[in-house]
């Protein structure tokens, strides 16, 4: 059985990186997912990551790293956009529940990338109703990966996903000194739909 309890930042990340390989191979455990593991949880949980991700259906965090109950602190929007709600929910897992690692897990062929890479290329505007609101959010990381060469969408993708490390990093006081202190990192992996692997894209506090 895999470590249930990783304490550290590193530790935490090398049981993701572990349950996605698991996950590719098809030899999942299935870990912390009884009757047992639903009880033991009941009065509290510790999670040891927080998951930040696109809602994206095909990225399910506790299917594709091989976890359960218990285990991840999930967090999801279109595009992993980030608002108020998302940076008290992610401050919360890391403070109040004391998770070692905080993930932003985007992926290859991202809808709202896709679109927002769509509306920049065209001139136009972004679509109506609060769809918009999510394209304009992700409109600046393809400006930026457009600035440093990037032409498409999965470039963009990865852009995103640093500019989201970064943005929970540089908004976050709270979140800042937890990584400052080494104790909290927060990485982002970027998510192949076709064979299920993660990429390391962007991090601060861990090591290469």
């Amino acid at each position: 059985m895999p470590d249930l309890t990783p304490s550290s930042p590193a530790e935490a990340y090398a049981a993701l990186l572990e349950g996605n390989a698991r996950f590719v191979s098809g030899d999942r455990l299935h870990p912390n997912q009884d009757a047992d593991r639903r009880s033991e949880l009941a009065p509290r949980q510790h999670p040891f990551a927080v998951l930040f991700g696109c809602s994206d259906s095909r990225l399910a965090a506790e299917i594709i790293f091989d976890r359960g109950l218990g285990d991840l602190f999930v967090v999801r929007t279109a595009g992993h956009v980030a608002g108020a709600e998302v940076l008290g929910s992610v401050e919360y897992g890391v403070q109040v529940l004391g998770a070692p690692l905080v993930v932003v897990l985007g992926h290859d062929s991202c809808g709202a990338v896709t679109a927002a890479a769509e509306t920049v290329h065209g001139g136009g505007t972004a679509p109506a109703g609060y769809l918009g609101d999510v394209v304009e959010r992700v409109i600046p990381s393809v400006l930026a990966a457009r600035a440093l060469g990037g032409t498409g969408v999965d470039e963009f993708v990865d852009e995103h996903i640093r500019r989201s490390v970064d943005g929970l990093v540089g908004r976050s006081a709270l979140l800042a000194a937890e990584v400052a202190a080494g104790r909290c990192a927060v990485v982002g992996l970027s998510y192949r739909l076709a064979d299920g692997t993660v990429k390391r894209v962007a991090a601060h506090g861990l090591p290469e």
